[in-house]
């Protein structure tokens, strides 16, 4: 037989001429060289599983890294003036914690407590007992209406003291509003002052959900407010009744502060304090109070005297549709909060 079939003969059993060999090899000749380029084209498309596998992931990883570079808040670590502005869990963070460590430091945490707000006394400092400056020492300075509703007394850890100083009662907001930032002056010159080197003041209706230690420590501490962080100048509701001793012009103004929470130390908050009463004082004697009330002042002042540690959201938030989304809820307002839920939720909330 034959080696190769089509090699035989005419007079074999097949019958194939030079001709159509030529033919069948030339046919041939094509079908293998598509088949082999379909195979390199497909190698350039599809490389070894082990390559195309790690291309996948590295995309994936390249993809996950700009969403989420897009996704996370803007923390810058300082104002335009070059004090920290403090997100409680960052590198600065850590380090001024970590400078004041060893320090034994008197801090006082002051609130006003006036009518039915006395419901909230209790929540307050029991969430502060936690998470306020708990390796420091912390007096607690109640001024309050009705001291009788502070009764039993709440039990306090060690190097923690409670001190309830009986003030008039304020019957109507308008009353508070011009009294308030008086009687801290007052308080801080004449009691505060010789107790304690740091002083903050606090919403009474307000808890702590997380840790808020020594990064808020500073000469002159002032807090950024949740719903206007972010906001271009024009948005900040600033006072722009030019009559009153609060205005701001349209040049003025970085930020705008919450009064929910500030401090720092007691001589640079007695001046704050003061120069806000002087402030008010003078609208009430002209008949005009800014339409943010003692916010208003307080931003007012904070624009000439700028502070020199300023908190981020963190330290002053409640849920709301305009309020910046934050790393860490440290502090709530939970009146401020209350008066964006229905009544379900009020319920819920204990509102």
């Amino acid at each position: 037989m034959a080696l190769f079939p089509f090699c035989k003969t005419p007079t074999g059993a097949i019958r194939v001429s030079r001709m159509q060999l030529l033919l069948y090899c030339v046919l041939l000749s094509l079908i293998i060289y598509f088949l082999h380029g379909r195979k390199l084209g497909g190698n350039v498309r599809s490389p070894h599983p082990y390559f195309h596998s790690m291309e996948l992931a590295m995309a994936r990883q390249t993809t996950d890294m700009e969403k989420s570079k897009a996704a996370a808040p803007q923390t810058p670590a300082q104002t335009p003036w070059g004090a920290p502005l403090v997100w409680g869990d960052n590198h600065n963070s850590v380090r001024r914690r970590t400078e004041f460590a060893e320090q034994e430091i008197r801090i006082g945490l002051l609130a006003l407590v006036v009518g039915t707000y006395a419901q909230h006394v209790r929540r307050f400092i029991s969430s502060a007992e936690i998470y306020f400056l708990p390796n420091q020492l912390v007096t607690y300075y109640i001024l309050i209406d009705n001291p009788r509703t502070l009764d039993p007394p709440i039990k306090l850890a060690p190097g923690r003291q409670l001190k309830v100083l009986p003030v008039a009662e304020f019957p109507g907001w308008d009353k508070l509003v011009y009294r308030r930032m008086p009687l801290l002056a007052d308080t801080l010159k004449n009691q505060i002052g010789r107790e304690v080197e740091y002083i903050f003041c606090a919403d009474i209706d307000q808890e702590f959900l997380a840790p808020v230690e020594e990064e808020i420590l500073g000469e002159l501490v002032a807090t950024l407010h949740p719903e206007l962080y972010g906001k271009p100048r024009k948005a900040l509701p600033y006072e722009n009744d030019e009559n009153s001793s609060a205005y701001v012009k349209k040049d003025e103004g970085d930020y705008y502060y919450t009064s929910e929470l500030y401090g720092g130390l007691v001589h640079d908050m007695y001046r704050m304090a003061l120069g806000c009463s002087l402030l008010i004082l003078k609208d009430q004697g002209n008949g005009i109070m800014a339409s943010g009330r003692e916010e208003s002042y307080l931003n007012r002042y904070l624009i000439t005297h700028r502070p020199t540690c300023v908190l981020s959201p963190e330290y002053n938030w409640w849920d709301s549709g305009l309020a910046v989304d934050v790393p860490e809820k440290r502090l709530v307002s939970l009146g401020r909060q209350c008066e964006a839920f229905d009544a379900e939720k009020r319920e819920k909330h204990r509102c």
